[in-house]
């Protein structure tokens, strides 16, 4: 059952990729209309598949790597779904639908089932640590998606002959905004996430300070902080900071996918 509403949630988190690639190549309501309906629906099967193999494995779902991906792509879209209330941008769509797809096609690649709970990780901090540290990853993958469709719009516009598919994009200017919003937003959640994460290691393992994904986490905030501190004195905005962000979340990739895969450190063998 779980499985099939991943599959069913994959399959929508396509068919918005395609409204929103649509939304920005011609302007019509449909492809607009639609992509909010596409993602909620996905939404609500995605998270139906999760709440399901929490109930089998009697813990939440969020401690192998299939599931770490699948719990990612979740919050994203929620994430996004929560900006387009506010404000309506199809154009993100076009990257973040993309993401969610990819990630919930790769969890259900590497899908094993669900497992028992490792001793270390049977603690009240699972969820707290885990939502605070992924929702921050969201949150930078929306500002990597703003990023990316900076550059794009950059490029556009300094052609001669610009592509008539992203005649659509949104201006600099709000693509700036946005991403500066979710570097805010993604600080304070890692840095939550990262204080959480020390709290429980330390009652958890013996030895944690020379943790990989800590250290890699360190670095990704770190990136951050300096962006961060960039805007705010030095005036960094569009292309530098747009690099930046991407800059950051390549780290935060290779954090998630390197730990898991190579089965560095506690991160590695427990998550």
């Amino acid at each position: 059952m779980e499985l099939g509403l991943l599959r069913l949630a994959i399959a929508l988190y396509l068919a918005g990729t395609v409204a929103a690639l649509v939304g920005i190549a011609v302007r019509q309501d449909l492809p607009r209309t639609l992509l909010p309906r596409l993602l909620w629906a996905g939404f609500v099967a995605h998270g139906l598949s999760i709440a399901g193999r929490s109930w089998t494995a009697g813990h939440m779902a969020v401690t192998t790597f299939d599931e770490a991906l699948s719990f990612l792509a979740l919050l994203l879209i929620a994430v996004f779904l929560v900006v387009q209330l506010r404000r309506p941008l199809v154009a993100l769509g076009a990257v973040v639908c993309p993401l969610a797809f990819g990630l919930t096609l790769a969890a259900d690649a590497v899908y094993r089932g669900a497992r028992p709970l490792a001793p270390g990780l049977d603690s009240a901090w699972l969820p707290v640590h885990v939502v605070l540290s992924v929702l921050g990853d969201a949150v930078f993958a929306l500002a990597f998606s703003a990023s990316l469709l900076y550059l794009v719009q950059e490029r556009r516009l300094k052609a001669r002959r610009a592509p008539a598919a992203l005649r659509y994009l949104p201006s600099l200017e709000t693509l700036d905004r946005v991403n500066y919003r979710c570097l805010v937003w993604g600080l304070v959640l890692l840095t939550l996430g990262i204080v959480s994460g020390i709290v429980w290691a330390h009652t958890a393992w013996r030895f944690w300070s020379s943790e990989p994904k800590l250290v890699l986490s360190l670095v990704i905030w770190g990136i951050y902080v300096v962006l961060r501190q960039g805007r705010m004195t030095a005036g960094w905005r569009g292309r530098w900071a747009a690099t930046l962000t991407i800059a950051g979340f390549a780290v935060i990739v290779l954090s998630l996918v390197g730990v898991n895969v190579l089965g560095l450190g506690n991160h590695g063998k427990a998550f």
